[in-house]
């Protein structure tokens, strides 16, 4: 393995063990190349998983993460969202977190699907893959703002990680009701002190590229994540679990 994907392992892996200190964990689970090889870091590195999976029913994420998982065989359930249930969750969420912004509501009321899996479980710990879109320019924003040159793209860096550092806080406060604590060991200070360093080439190649994250996808193929997960586009958790949709629809 090249030196620059070595020391991005295992800077992953001080990351998680700093942040991880149980055993049994859960992991918020897509499919997608971030969930995958955080999955497969913490399996490897002796961590007891289970991978969970929320949406509708037949959303893309949860057959997609049925695909990748049968190359991988890790302990695997899956929540199927209840139509009929739904309609009240928003809401209930919305008065929680007091905020109208759609994406945070949106990413509550999934891991309030994520925790309340957990819980059924017995799992007090879930782990997420959170940060690896903001540090390696995983959205579409980084494209968007590319000709602007580096500075530009570190100013959305900086607002994409405020953002979503406040916004785990309020995801937290919603899994709190299960006794569910959501970790995100990618948002940790020192791993984004790291991130930051990782040169834009190594993240992102023009405004055209629409995988991103290369040395991720890298790194995962490196330590054996399916192929067809590392070469996926993102696909964010609201709307491969048709929770974007459905809430839509409700309002």
């Amino acid at each position: 393995m090249d030196e620059k994907y070595e020391t991005l392992f295992d800077k992953i892996k001080t990351a998680i063990t700093q942040t991880v200190t149980e055993k049994k964990i859960g992991i918020a689970y897509s499919g997608g190349v971030d969930s995958t090889m955080i999955s497969k870091v913490c399996k490897d590195m002796g961590y007891d998983i289970t991978l969970l999976t929320i949406g509708f029913t037949e959303s893309h994420d949860i057959l997609f993460a049925k695909e990748v998982n049968e190359q991988l065989n890790y302990p695997h359930h899956i929540l199927e969202i209840d139509p009929n249930d739904f309609p009240s969750i928003p809401s209930s969420i919305h008065d929680k977190i007091k905020t109208d912004n759609l994406s945070w509501n949106e990413n509550c009321i999934a891991f309030h699907y994520v925790s309340k899996l957990a819980q059924s479980l017995g799992i007090s710990i879930v782990v997420t893959a959170n940060g690896i879109d903001e540090l390696f320019c995983g959205y579409n924003a980084y494209r968007e703002t590319y000709s602007g040159g580096e500075s530009k793209i570190n100013q959305v860096m900086d607002a994409k990680l405020d953002n979503e550092l406040k916004m785990m806080k309020a995801v937290n406060m919603i899994a709190s009701e299960f006794q569910v604590q959501i970790l995100q060991p990618l948002l940790s200070m020192d791993f984004i002190e790291y991130a930051k360093t990782v040169p834009i080439t190594d993240k992102i190649t023009d405004s055209e590229d629409l995988y991103r994250k290369h040395i991720i996808r890298k790194l995962a193929s490196e330590i054996g994540v399916p192929k067809v997960s590392c070469n996926k586009r993102k696909k964010a958790l609201q709307y491969g679990s048709k929770i974007h949709k459905t809430l839509l629809k409700t309002r």
